[in-house]
């Protein structure tokens, strides 16, 4: 027992001594855990630097960079940028906490390609390829995955949708997690543009696609019929 009230009084003091004097001024150094953190190497923009041929430190971005402040081109020629928060293209609220109806941004096959590719990389594990809920994790005990095609996700308005791939199902407090960090703006439009026509292929009507998608049939012929020589 007196090992127990040493051990315990040990721990007390070693807490008291690490955390009990934050905040407090000091002349001495600070403690350093891992100086490596404290001390990095660097430089700063416009220190002069004999590693480059230029002898600048800041360099220029290189060929092929994106940038993460393009913006998204709108059908009238508006540009909408990331920091814009307020704007519907960026939060899908078209007014106070109603939902924008239709996609805001020109919906191109270009759009649609980069949806298809978005949503077979973030969504098709879970909800499948063909949206019917019966994703790989299905395999592992994850039954409860919507299937996109049921009435209670088809009455939802593109907005609606926008804000779920963002934020999550239930804002946030329901089952699936929110991309709004890890895909952009234009690639969750372009996963609801995708959606939509995923959906439109299984439920949709055949006067709901456009002419140009129509592919024309010639009726079969009767198969001949056999005749045998007795």
């Amino acid at each position: 027992m007196r090992y127990v009230l040493i051990g315990i009084s040990m721990m007390v003091f070693l807490v008291v001594s690490l955390a009990g004097f934050r905040g407090d001024m000091s002349r001495k150094p600070p403690l350093e855990v891992f100086a490596d953190m404290d001390r990095q190497p660097k430089l700063r923009p416009l220190e002069p630097n004999d590693f480059f041929k230029n002898g600048m430190s800041s360099q220029p971005l290189v060929k092929g960079t994106v940038p993460r402040s393009e913006p998204i081109v709108l059908g009238g020629g508006e540009e909408v940028y990331p920091f814009q928060k307020n704007h519907p293209v960026n939060t899908g609220f078209a007014e106070g906490t109603n939902t924008v109806a239709s996609i805001p941004i020109p919906v191109t096959m270009k759009l649609m390609k980069r949806g298809q590719e978005r949503f077979n990389i973030s969504c098709v594990p879970c909800h499948g390829g063909q949206g019917d809920g019966n994703g790989v994790v299905k395999f592992f005990g994850f039954s409860a995955i919507k299937d996109l095609h049921d009435a209670t996700v088809m009455k939802l308005n593109d907005g609606q949708v926008f804000r779920v791939i963002t934020v999550g199902s239930q804002e946030g407090k329901g089952l699936m997690k929110g991309y709004g960090t890890s895909l952009s703006v234009s690639d969750r439009w372009a996963i609801v543009a995708y959606l939509r026509a995923l959906q439109t292929s299984r439920l949709g009507k055949e006067s709901e696609v456009p002419a140009r998608f129509h592919v024309k049939t010639e009726p079969k012929k009767p198969a001949a019929e056999e005749t045998t020589n007795e």
